[in-house]
């Protein structure tokens, strides 16, 4: 499979061409000849002019790219080689929803030759590959992987949005296969645009359990800094100075509290607490770190309303500006932010909210989330909350903040960017 693909006899199907996707079917492109499937016939209209829909990529990284943007399931019957990357988000109720995952399986299932092979990049639970795609794919394919009809393998993404140092090809990559036939022939095919290296896992199961735990530790670890926060701001201490006196000692993890948002670590531990409930296991300290990182917005809004009312103010007439709705730093992604679930708890007070943000995007955001973006704040806050880090709002002083305020003026950062000169601002850090 391996050969034939670099002489261009066979080729590579990116299914789900979104923030992972994308990159990694322009990355193949470098090599192999591609085909870049989407159901999204407007994303694939954009990409097709050369433009990234996610606004993560430049222009130029789809010049020389030996790529075919599709829509049409019928031009995957030309693959042999399938890289599944579409979203695994969970539903209302926290529960994996893997309507994509299965519609993406069931689409390559009615393309499947022998010899394909079938690559599945989505952060899922254990077992999903095996348990939930592998029979979609066998059912409308009518071939067997007992019978050595084709293979398939896990890879889990590695890709950080916004990141433009660690890119694709710069993050060591996990594979798995069915077989030690199907671990060599995917290593290869990975290895050729990997250039910091292949890690083979002993099995798809070990993989796909690696990818999860990963953004689960992360959770966790950053549950512990929220819950010290709210019982450091109970005490009336910094937690960013306890933090700095804390990291002097050489052992010490530097983490910092903050809202866990995005399309990962807010979403991949629901994953693994599935899969072990199923299992008849009940797990205490995962469910234990979700529940207080999903708590944060609640805690966040409840206390500007006290701050808010104990300088007497109404808080029917308060006017707040947050800054920044993106889930992270210097990216658009607004999937899952838990900055909208902030907004939306002080809604639920009567507070009135203004939004601004200088990548989001003002037509997803009143498509997700049902708010208004603004081009520009006014005047006459009653508080300012800076709630992502990015790049613009590094640098800004107490008195770009004053100006933005009116009289006994709130100013609460989230992400610890300031330090306060001036004694009439209120100033609260996370």
């Amino acid at each position: 499979m391996y050969q034939e693909l670099l002489r261009k006899e066979k080729q590579i199907a990116v299914v789900g061409l979104g923030y992972v996707g994308l990159p990694i079917a322009l990355e193949f492109a470098k090599h192999f000849r591609v085909i870049g499937f989407d159901i999204n016939r407007e994303r694939v209209a954009l990409m097709q002019q050369g433009q990234d829909p996610s606004r993560e990529l430049e222009e130029t990284a789809f010049v020389d790219k030996d790529i075919t943007f599709t829509a049409n399931p019928a031009d995957l019957k030309n693959a042999h080689f399938f890289v599944v990357a579409v979203p695994t988000p969970v539903d209302d109720y926290k529960v994996p929803d893997l309507k994509p995952l299965i519609g993406a399986s069931e689409t390559i299932g009615k393309m499947l030759k022998k010899g394909d092979y079938v690559i599945y990049e989505s952060t899922v639970y254990p077992g999903c590959t095996e348990e939930d795609c592998l029979p979609l794919l066998e059912k409308y394919s009518g071939l067997k992987l007992a019978n050595d009809d084709f293979k398939i393998g896990y890879s889990p993404e590695r890709i950080n949005p916004g990141d433009k140092e660690r890119t694709i090809d710069k993050i060591l990559k996990i594979v798995s296969g069915n077989d030690d036939e199907a671990l060599e022939e995917i290593a290869q095919v990975y290895g050729q645009i990997i250039t910091a290296g292949i890690y083979k896992a002993t099995s798809v199961k070990v993989a796909e359990a690696a990818k999860v735990i990963e953004n689960t530790q992360r959770d966790l670890n950053i549950s512990l800094m929220n819950e010290l926060a709210i019982i450091f701001d109970k005490m009336g201490i910094s937690t960013k100075d306890v933090i700095e006196a804390a990291a002097t000692k050489w052992n010490f993890i530097k983490l910092s509290p903050g809202l866990v948002g995005g399309h990962c670590i807010g979403i991949d531990p629901y994953y693994l607490l599935y899969k072990a409930k199923k299992l008849g296991y009940d797990p205490q300290v995962i469910h234990s770190g979700r529940r207080i990182n999903d708590g944060m917005p609640a805690f966040i809004a409840k206390r500007l309303v006290q701050m808010i009312t104990q300088k007497g103010k109404s808080l029917q007439n308060a006017k707040v500006l947050v800054m920044g709705i993106t889930f992270k730093e210097n990216v658009s992604d607004i999937r899952n932010s838990k900055v909208a679930d902030l907004i939306k708890e002080l809604m639920q007070f009567s507070v009135n909210v203004h939004i601004v943000d200088p990548y989001a995007s003002p037509n997803e955001v009143a498509h997700e989330y049902n708010l208004t973006l603004l081009d520009k704040p006014s005047d006459q806050y009653d508080a300012v909350l800076v709630t992502v880090a990015h790049d613009q709002y590094k640098n800004l002083n107490m008195s770009h903040f004053r100006s933005l305020m009116g009289d006994q003026p709130i100013l609460m950062d989230l992400k610890s960017l300031y330090n306060n000169d001036d004694p009439a601002m209120t100033y609260w850090q996370l």
